[in-house]
């Protein structure tokens, strides 16, 4: 426990950035932004943050690396989606999160498969996609579903990980693909379906900083000397 504790508290001091950058976000953005430059500033600010963990922690382009550096572009493109979303460029930004989660689903990777999972999924989004596609206009009505059925993916790949590992960053990691959805389930909610949500700003992002954070921090035991350590020490 105290082997473990160590560890907790040396990604910790490498996570002191992206804390620091949520209070000012939470803090000093009180409502709803109009595409104005520094709210768009302090709203990327988190996931620079977080692109800075990623490096902080140790990465290079060698093999044991690579599901750091799938994440590591996956946050890259999440910094453009926020960007194009701030300044009201909603398809933009929605081309920059699924690309964003492309290469998430890279860093999950194909094994184990867990097929049942994948349907009970896609059966799912498949409704709500019929649901709403009556309120989408000419561009988003092709670009929502594959974007739906792209987040889809991402929370497929990481819940069969999760299900067959006893690695509590990997579970961390499915628990943030989940927060991911429900972050953008909020969003289409409100935009699609015209559902008033208090609050709603501060759910999303709230679930949205937590879901990349599950996701950047799930790479802590990534490289083959780090990840023996860790293991060993979660024992």
């Amino acid at each position: 426990m105290n082997d473990f504790k160590q560890f907790a508290k040396a990604q910790g001091l490498k996570l002191v950035p992206f804390l620091v950058t949520l209070v000012l976000y939470f803090s000093l953005v009180r409502k709803d932004p109009q595409g104005e430059l520094w709210t768009t500033v302090l709203k990327c600010l988190p996931i620079v943050a977080l692109m800075f963990y990623m490096v902080a922690k140790g990465i290079t382009l060698k093999k044991e690396y690579r599901r750091s550096l799938w994440i590591l572009l996956g946050l890259v493109f999440s910094c453009g989606g926020d960007a194009l979303l701030n300044i009201n460029l909603f398809p933009f930004g929605m081309i920059s999160f699924g690309v964003a989660h492309v290469f998430y689903i890279s860093a999950f990777g194909w094994k184990p498969v867990k097929w049942l999972i994948g349907l009970v999924l896609y059966v799912a989004v498949s409704l709500f996609v019929y649901f709403v596609h009556k309120k989408l206009d000419e561009v988003l009505i092709i670009g929502v579903p594959i974007y739906c059925y792209l987040i889809t993916t991402m929370l497929w790949r990481s819940l069969a990980r999760a299900v067959a590992s006893t690695n509590f960053l990997t579970i961390f990691c499915a628990i943030g693909a989940i927060l991911f959805v429900i972050s953008d389930a909020l969003i289409a909610v409100t935009m699609f379906v015209g559902v008033p949500l208090p609050f709603a700003r501060l759910q999303i992002m709230i679930t949205y900083y937590a879901a990349q954070f599950a996701i950047g921090l799930s790479t802590a035991d990534d490289g083959p000397a780090v990840r023996r350590t860790f293991h060993k020490k979660i024992k």
